[in-house]
């Protein structure tokens, strides 16, 4: 009668042990995760500040690059033009298509109310090459059209990048971004009219600004 209560004791003690391990381990699981969790909704400064270059450089595009593409001939972007079709014809970057956000210059398109015209938007991006980086540009470095538009998009699983600069930077100060090397470039080189983008023409121009590196 002793020998099953031995083995009795014994399968007792082990399940013991194994309900503390298992104990023990929940309890650090447990810990680690309260942690993340308590650090995701709590970030810290250097969390904050880590996440914004992030962001920064996976969505702002320089103009320098883009410049450089075109007088290399790269064309592994699409730049589009969010202004009206009114002012796109006038002119615009050169190569950019146009995608419309506004009537005509003081009337911009309600994507609250008019949903025609937001599901326009939509598909006009849904249908651009998805082998290549979609860039937009608006009116000027403050405008908040671009940033909505990317907003909108990424919502509806379209994710665009953004010209650090607009409209008015490149087309009445282009010695405001460029390097002092730089200005020696024309602006009118890269500014076409009417309905078609018209093609960037292929040069060598010196710029520090390299793709790819720490450059501009």
């Amino acid at each position: 009668m002793k020998k099953p209560n031995k083995i009795l004791k014994i399968a007792v003690s082990r399940s013991l042990v194994i309900i503390i391990l298992c104990s023990i381990i929940g309890a650090l699981v447990g810990s680690v995760t309260t942690y993340s969790l308590m650090r995701s909704q709590n970030p810290s400064k250097e969390d904050l500040i880590r996440d914004y270059y992030l962001t920064e450089n996976a969505v702002h595009v320089s103009p320098h690059t883009v410049r450089k593409k075109m007088d290399q001939g790269v064309s592994d972007f699409i730049l589009v033009d969010l202004r009206s079709s009114l002012e796109y014809e006038k002119e615009h970057v050169i190569g950019a298509i146009n995608i419309p956000t506004y009537k005509d210059p003081n009337t911009s398109i309600s994507v609250d109310t008019e949903r025609e015209e937001k599901d326009r938007i939509i598909q006009q991006f849904r249908a651009l090459s998805k082998e290549k980086d979609i860039i937009v540009y608006c009116y000027s470095m403050p405008c908040m059209t671009g940033r909505k538009i990317g907003k909108l998009l990424a919502e509806n699983g379209i994710f665009v990048k953004h010209l650090n600069i607009g409209w008015n930077e490149w087309r009445y100060f282009w010695n405001l971004w460029n390097h002092d090397s730089e200005t020696l470039t024309e602006g009118k080189d890269y500014i076409v009219s009417g309905k078609d983008p018209g093609k960037p023409k292929i040069k060598d121009t010196l710029t520090p600004c390299r793709v790819g590196e720490l450059g501009c």
